[in-house]
C-alpha cells in the first residue's frame, strides 16, 4: 500500500456529527487503499475521547488540541501583517513539523486552510484539497450583515483569503467543491485553475439515519432545527426563527414548540430558551430521536455556502423539512415534493404550520427519504475522490 498524508482542519470523527460527515466518509474510504497519516486539530475537548477510534483507520496520528486563544492571537498578528486569518488562526509548528517526518506518496487535504502544510513536505507526486465550500463568499455574506468594524474584518477576510485559495488551487493537482454550484462559484473567481476543479456532493449514511422506533424526547407539536450552535449562520438561522417565525407560528397554534438541538450553544442561543415555547438542549448523544418525532425540522439559513447536511439528514429520517433557497443549494431535491422552500418570515411561519396543521404536506416525509435513497449513497461519491487520487477525473 502506499502512503497518503491526510491533513483535516478539524478531527473528522464522530462519523454521523453534521461537520465531521464528509471528512470522515472520505477518510474511512481511502484507507482501504491507502496507508494513512492523519494530522487535524481538535476544537471542542470532547474531541479527545475519539483518537482511538481512528487508529482503526490510520498508522499514525498527530490529533493537536487547538487552543483557542492562542489561535486568536495568531489571527491578530495576521491582521496586522496581512494574510488571511483562516490561514493563521489554523497555523500550527507542531503539525508542521510532524508533517516534515511524513514521506507521503500522496495527499489530501480537508479544507484549504490546510494547503499551508504544503510547505513542510516536498511536493508529493498527487496532491487533491477538497475545499468543501468557496469558504471566501461565506466571508464576504458575514460581511453584508455585519456593522463596521467587524464589516470590515470580513471584507478583509473575504478578499485574502480568495487569494490564499487560489494560490493553493495552483499548487494541487486536483480540487474538489461540495456541490457544484461551489465549484462553478469558484471557476469564476479562478479561471486559471478551472479545468481542476471539480464537485463532488455528499453523501448520508441512509443505514443510521434511516426511519424507526427511537424514544419520544418531547411531546406537542414540534419543529427541530439541529447543528453547531457556535457556528454563526446557525446562531443566525435560529435567532431569526424564534424572533420573526416562531411568534407568528405560535398565534395561530399555541402549543408548538421549538427544539435547537446543536453543541456549544452560544450566549445568543442559550437567550432564546427565555422565549415562549423554545428549549435548547445543548450537546446531545443521538440527533434521530429529535428529527425522528419532529413534525417538521426548519434549516431557515439566510447566510450558507455548499451542502447542508441538517436538511439531507432530515430528509433521510422522513420528516417534512422546509429551508430556504440558501440552504437548498446543491441539493438535489424539488420543492413541493421533497421538500418545502420559503423564503421571509410570513412565507416560513406558513409553510411550517401547513406541515403542523394540514394533511396536504403527509407525503413529504417519504418522498424525501426516497430522494435520499435514489441520490445520496456514499459509495460513487467516495470512489470519485479514489479516482481523483488515482488522476482520473470524474463528477459526481
Amino acid at each position: 500500500m502506499k502512503t497518503l498524508l491526510f491533513l483535516a482542519q478539524r478531527l473528522p470523527y464522530p462519523p454521523n456529527k453534521g461537520d465531521k460527515i464528509r471528512s470522515f466518509a472520505v477518510l474511512k474510504h481511502l484507507a482501504k487503499h491507502w496507508r494513512i497519516h492523519l494530522g487535524c486539530f481538535m476544537d471542542d475537548p470532547a474531541d479527545r475521547q475519539y483518537v482511538d477510534a481512528l487508529k482503526e483507520f490510520c498508522v499514525d496520528t498527530m490529533c493537536i488540541e487547538l487552543n483557542p486563544r492562542a489561535a486568536r492571537l495568531r489571527a491578530l498578528r495576521a491582521l496586522v501583517k496581512g494574510g488571511p486569518l483562516s490561514e493563521a488562526y489554523f497555523g500550527h509548528a507542531r503539525l508542521a513539523a510532524w508533517v516534515r517526518g511524513v514521506k507521503p506518496d500522496a495527499a489530501f487535504l480537508y479544507s484549504s486552510v490546510m494547503g499551508q502544510y504544503l510547505r513542510a513536505i516536498p511536493r508529493p507526486p498527487r496532491v487533491v484539497m477538497d475545499f468543501v465550500d468557496v469558504d471566501s463568499d461565506k466571508w464576504r455574506q458575514y460581511a453584508e450583515r455585519q456593522s463596521w468594524p467587524m464589516s470590515w474584518v470580513y471584507r478583509r477576510e473575504a478578499e485574502t483569503l480568495l487569494e490564499f485559495d487560489r494560490a493553493m488551487a495552483q499548487a494541487a493537482d486536483a480540487i474538489t467543491f461540495v456541490s457544484e454550484a461551489e465549484a462553478q462559484l469558484f471557476r469564476r473567481q479562478a479561471p486559471e485553475v478551472g479545468a481542476k476543479v471539480h464537485g463532488i456532493s455528499n453523501g448520508i449514511d441512509l443505514n443510521y439515519f434511516t426511519p424507526g422506533d427511537y424514544p419520544a424526547p418531547f411531546s406537542g407539536p414540534t419543529v427541530v432545527f439541529t447543528g453547531a450552535m457556535d457556528y454563526w449562520p446557525n446562531v443566525d438561522s435560529v435567532t431569526w426563527f424564534g424572533a420573526k417565525i416562531l411568534p407568528r407560528i405560535r398565534a395561530s397554534l399555541p402549543n408548538a414548540n421549538f427544539i435547537i438541538v446543536g453543541s456549544n450553544p452560544s450566549e445568543e442561543v442559550r437567550r432564546l430558551a427565555e422565549l415562549p415555547g423554545v428549549t435548547v438542549t445543548g450537546r446531545v448523544p443521538d440527533v434521530r430521536p429529535y428529527l425522528a418525532h419532529a413534525n417538521a425540522v426548519v434549516a431557515p439559513m439566510r447566510v450558507a455556502r455548499g451542502i447542508q447536511n441538517k436538511v439531507l439528514e432530515g430528509m433521510a429520517m422522513g420528516r417534512a423539512v422546509i429551508t430556504t433557497p440558501q440552504g437548498l443549494e446543491g441539493i438535489d431535491a424539488e420543492p413541493g415534493r421533497h421538500l418545502l422552500l420559503a423564503s421571509g418570515a410570513d412565507d416560513f411561519a406558513a409553510a411550517v404550520l401547513g406541515v403542523l396543521t394540514g394533511p396536504e404536506t403527509q407525503h413529504l416525509g417519504a418522498a424525501a427519504r426516497a430522494q435520499m435513497v435514489a441520490c445520496y449513497d456514499w459509495s460513487d461519491k467516495l470512489a470519485a475522490f479514489s479516482e481523483l487520487l488515482e488522476s482520473g477525473v470524474r463528477q459526481i
